[in-house]
């Protein structure tokens, strides 16, 4: 099977256009960095995988829409982002208890397309990165992911969160300043590094998402 040569853009207006394949194609372009951003938002594979689907759902309903004002993959990976925002305020309002996914098929997950396939390198950092990501507010977790993990310019994920530039970079040197704290003892005392920097925070989230 050979890849498309069509461009983002060309296979949203396909999509729109009647395309039945384009919109799929589109996707599986970019599921790796939208299913990153949802399992580090929401820190849950269930959630994040549910989330993830609500919004493919919306993007596909909404497609035509889409004026060009941003990237395709910034207009993706906004409705991403506010699907998982979407279901932490629910998870706040309504605690539940997740059940482990552990029971699920392989062929569920060949479906659902998103789950990473590597297992954890260090499961107690895991563990340690996770529990401190989903103890920072929402907005300082959110723009840590995107700037910090994923590598998107303050500019880009501005635009992904409907926010100013300026409030990008507040959040994030404040979500930085919490995770120092909560993660301090992380530190190696003869590496000499710095946990509190945003390259060791990006680091140590990246492990979550192989767990």
């Amino acid at each position: 099977m050979t890849h498309s040569t069509r461009s983002d853009a060309e296979l949203l207006r396909a999509h729109v256009d009647g395309d039945r394949h384009a919109f799929g194609e589109l996707f599986h372009r970019h599921r790796d960095r939208l299913w990153a951003v949802a399992i580090r938002t929401l820190t849950d594979r269930e959630e994040a995988a549910d989330a993830l689907q609500d919004a493919l759902l919306n993007a596909h309903r909404s497609a035509n829409r889409f004026r060009g004002d941003s990237a395709v993959t910034t207009w993706l990976h906004r409705i991403v982002v506010n699907a998982c925002l979407d279901r932490i305020r629910r998870r706040q309002a309504h605690p539940t208890v997740p059940l482990p996914d552990s029971g699920r098929s392989d062929d569920e997950r060949s479906i659902r397309g998103v789950e990473p396939a590597a297992p954890a390198t260090d499961h107690d950092t895991a563990l340690d990165v996770q529990q401190a990501l989903s103890q920072l507010p929402e907005e300082q977790r959110s723009a840590l992911i995107l700037v910090d993990v994923q590598g998107y310019p303050v500019a880009e994920a501005a635009v992904m969160l409907g926010v100013a530039e300026g409030t990008i970079k507040s959040r994030c040197a404040r979500g930085r300043a919490r995770l120092a704290t909560m993660l301090g003892h992380l530190r190696n005392p003869g590496s000499g590094s710095r946990v509190g920097s945003s390259t060791a925070d990006a680091r140590a989230a990246q492990v979550e998402e192989s767990k």
